[in-house]
């Protein structure tokens, strides 16, 4: 080392190892772990204090992938501090593994920059929450399948007891237990003299070792142990830890396994194994007319409910006899339709209404969304499901109070879920373009990528295995996957890069491969040092996502014609989606008897009935069916439009409660001699006019279920006509995911933290001149106003710093470094540097003051 460089100081303390790092690896921490930051944490002391938190602790290590979890624990069990050496040790075993060792940079990096894991190399400790969370115990086995140390195991074993097993292993006696334990583990951990000891043991007392060796490491023992046994606990080999319960030593199991923690230690993800491979032209056409049909099947669903949907459960949420009507009306089973469903949802098109009879309806959204162009509605609601925490799966199923779970309902919400969606999309992204792959190899990666640990961990991958099969499933449904492989406009949606030609290569694992340096401290952890200045807003590029697969799909969708056949049957065939006004007006004077590549439409007296009661005429309609069609307009077409438009309206019925009127009293009197007429209790109040004391709407259903074609009028006589009114509820937003944690704070924010970070660490640790008014503690000293001003006033001359106390408007107290400018008003103007910009401050808010020390440096 030359006489100009200084030495580097060993950090002592997680918080010493926080103040050494530079602002792109505090960034990368507070990334990784955004807890840190709610709220953002006055110095790095408080920062350092924050992450070794249990509930902070075990999030962190909830979202590491298996190898750096398989690394954090092989730590856990290692002397503390440990060395890289040791490490790798524990990791590769004594033969080696050049796959581990290669991957073992990447974990330990990723280990530090979420602060897990500080100190050089040849210091190496695991933050103090993490290492009881991991360590081995009685009550809390190790993954690993290791048990205590020799020296953990004796802790509270008799003197004479460890002398006993000191001298059965061929070893001199000591003069205490400390030094008899610290003989003994010396001894289990020379592999040559371990070996021999173990050389001189029968065949049954080794596979007793064999059956403890990977875990769990206790075993039960009688009063009188068999000889197998006894042999092994005479040498110390089995060690009693609880009358009847033995266990096995963590450096005996270590040199029974090579030296490896882990049984099968996983430095490599599964690769996501290919099923099926397509052109990428096939692939987008079957997702672009998957996409189409979603939006159909949307539109078709809210159509349905355009009058008003089904009723809202007192409990909220959808009945089970609705949901299975809405599968029926969209030919889908009931899962399906739940999807559909929760989709529009999701999307802001559909919501309660909030009236006393709440029930379900399109929101005033949902119109202006009709408007948009086919790919932007589309891309809505793939957003929409993107995002959405609600998870439509899980209908039908039980909550924890064993209450059935209804679609729209509560419950549904799985935090899960948005995160587990994108990133089985991204997987599906780094395949080749047009290939599928096998949905068992996904799951194996996400299990990879997320292990887990503790009791949750069963419920917690059954949880996100269902949520990656679903997404693989709605992925099709939804046209952002076709024929399994992701198409061009689902991965522009997914913002990922253009599709690879051919497999990726997998992570180095050679030696000469490039990888992280071990030696030099957090600077290579994944994707730390990308500059945050330049990432956009998380809302501008979903925006802009949405944009781009908009375009790429909108090539790819039909167009929509203007069109249709008419057929002597009395049907219309339309050969593809229709214009919207010709299908809002086919809809009603015709019913769709089929969907499919073609709708076709047929004609009945009664859906022509219904366009005449929403105001059209015959001539209206004749004129109508030759603009439109193909073909010329059927006779027997034209022959039940101008049929029922002869008799539509030769009844007039109104209020009295209800009455029927008409020129014709030959008719009236067929009515009244109709017995299926009895049930409206008609009777006669003049020649043309007969009354009921039922209501106008259930006389103009009885007449027309007689056969007749009545026309409702209002008071002033004057046909009234029937439009269907579109029920919508009130302005609705759209439901807001249930976050999985604290948000992720964007660049900004990350930015402005590190700087207050930096900033208050400059406050409370700058050097302070020695005050005689100090606190014993060394906080900061109490000053009489008189003190704090010639204090300040000299320092504006001298132009040096100050470290102040202060108390803000609200009452709360902070701490300061700041370089007066001026005094004068009873203010001091100042620049502040844990701000970074100049303030003013009352002097009656200043607390306290202290002059720094000259910088030495």
């Amino acid at each position: 080392m030359s006489s100009d460089e200084k030495p580097v100081a060993v950090p002592r303390s997680l918080a010493e190892d926080l103040r050494a790092r530079d602002d792109a690896s505090l960034t990368a921490l507070l990334r990784s772990r955004p807890d840190l930051i709610t709220p953002v944490p006055a110095d790095l002391t408080q920062l350092a204090t924050r992450a070794g938190t249990r509930a902070s602790v075990v999030r962190a290590l909830e979202r590491l992938d298996r190898f750096a979890l398989q690394t954090a624990e092989a730590l856990a069990v290692a002397a503390d501090p440990a060395a890289y050496g040791e490490l790798l040790g524990l990791m590769a075993g004594d033969e080696g593994d050049g796959a581990v060792a290669a991957a073992l940079p990447r974990a330990l990096a990723t280990l530090r920059e979420q602060a897990l894991v500080w100190g050089d190399d040849d210091r190496l400790r695991l933050v103090r929450t993490a290492r009881e969370l991991l360590a081995p115990s009685a009550q809390h086995p190790s993954p690993t399948g290791l048990g205590p140390t020799v020296q953990e195991a004796t802790a509270g074993m008799s003197p004479g007891r460890i002398q006993e097993i000191v001298a059965a292993a061929g070893l001199p006696s000591t003069h205490d237990s400390v030094s008899a334990a610290a003989a003994l583990t010396a001894l289990f951990a020379d592999r040559k003299r371990m070996a021999a000891l173990l050389a001189d043991l029968p065949e049954d007392s080794l596979e007793v070792l064999d059956r403890l060796v990977w875990g769990p490491p206790y075993g039960q023992v009688t009063a009188d142990p068999a000889p197998r046994l006894r042999r092994l606990l005479d040498r110390g080999l089995l060690l009693p830890t609880a009358p009847g319960t033995v266990v096995l030593p963590r450096e005996v199991a270590l040199h029974l396994r090579a030296g490896r923690a882990h049984r099968a230690p996983e430095p490599l993800p599964p690769a996501v194994e290919a099923a099926a491979a397509h052109s990428a032209q096939v692939v987008d056409a079957t997702a672009a007319g998957q996409a189409y049909t979603a939006l159909a099947t949307v539109e078709e669903l809210l159509k349905d409910w355009d009058e008003g949907g089904p009723n809202v459960l007192r409990a909220g949420g959808l009945s089970v006899r609705d949901l299975k009507r809405a599968a029926v009306a969209l030919d889908v089973a009931e899962p399906v339709a739940a999807f559909w469903i929760e989709l529009a949802y999701a999307a802001g098109l559909l919501a309660s209404d909030g009236d006393v009879d709440e029930r379900y309806a399109a929101t005033p959204a949902y119109d202006e969304w009709r408007e948009r162009p086919a790919a932007e509605r589309w891309a809505l609601l793939a957003q929409a499901w993107l995002a959405a925490t609600r998870t439509p799966g899980v209908a039908g199923g039980r909550d924890a109070k064993d209450r059935v779970l209804s679609a729209l309902g509560p419950g549904l919400d799985r935090s899960a879920a948005p995160e587990v969606r994108h990133r089985v999309l991204a997987l599906l992204a780094g395949l080749p373009q047009g290939t599928a792959p096998v949905a068992d190899s996904v799951l194996a990666r996400l299990r990879w990528e997320r292990p887990l640990r503790g009791a949750q961990r069963d419920h917690e991958h059954d949880l996100r295995e269902r949520l990656a099969r679903w997404t693989l499933s709605e992925a099709e449904l939804l046209g952002v996957t076709g024929r399994g492989a992701l198409s061009a406009h689902g991965r522009a949606l997914l913002g990922a890069p253009p599709a690879p030609e051919a497999v990726p290569a997998p992570e180095p694992t050679g030696p000469g491969d490039k990888l992280p340096v071990h030696h030099h401290r957090g600077t290579d952890a994944p994707q730390a040092r990308q500059s945050v200045q330049a990432a956009p807003t998380a809302q501008a590029a979903r925006a802009a996502a949405a944009q781009a697969a908009a375009r790429l799909l909108a090539p790819l969708l039909p167009e929509p014609l203007d069109h249709v056949l008419l057929q002597a049957d009395l049907t219309a065939v339309a050969p593809g989606p229709l214009r919207r006004p010709l299908a809002d007006t086919l809809g009603v004077l015709a019913d769709v008897e089929s969907k499919g590549g073609a709708t076709v439409y047929r004609f009945t007296p009664a859906s022509v009935r219904r366009a005449l009661d929403a105001g059209r005429t015959a001539a209206d309609l004749h004129a109508f069916l030759g603009r439109h069609s193909r073909t010329p307009v059927p006779q027997p077409l034209a022959y039940l439009i101008d049929d029922v438009a002869r008799r539509h309206g030769h009844l007039r019925v109104g209020a009295a409660s209800a009455y029927v009127r008409c020129d014709d009293d030959a008719l009236l009197n067929e009515i009244l001699a109709d017995k299926r007429s009895a049930g409206l209790r008609l009777r006669r109040l003049a020649p043309t006019v007969l009354a009921t004391p039922a209501d106008p709407a259930a006389l103009l259903e009885g007449l027309r279920a007689m056969g007749y074609a009545p026309a409702a009028e209002s008071a002033e006589g004057d046909v009234l006509i029937a439009r269907a009114d579109s029920h919508r509820t009130p302005p609705r937003t759209a439901p807001e995911p249930v976050p999985d944690g604290p948000p992720l704070p964007d660049a900004t924010l990350l930015s402005a933290a590190v700087r207050a970070i930096r900033a208050g660490d400059l406050a409370s640790t700058a050097p302070r001149k020695p005050s005689a008014t100090a606190t014993a503690d060394g906080g900061l000293p109490r000053t009489t106003a008189a003190e704090t001003l010639a204090t300040v006033q000299a320092a504006v001359l001298t132009g040096e710093a100050l470290w102040i106390g202060y108390v803000n408007a609200e009452g709360t107290a902070g701490q300061h470094v700041i370089a007066p400018i001026r005094v004068e008003g009873g203010f001091v103007t100042a620049y502040d540097h844990t701000a970074d910009e100049v303030r003013t401050y009352p002097l009656h808010r200043i607390t306290g003051v202290a002059e720094l020390e000259a910088d030495t440096g």
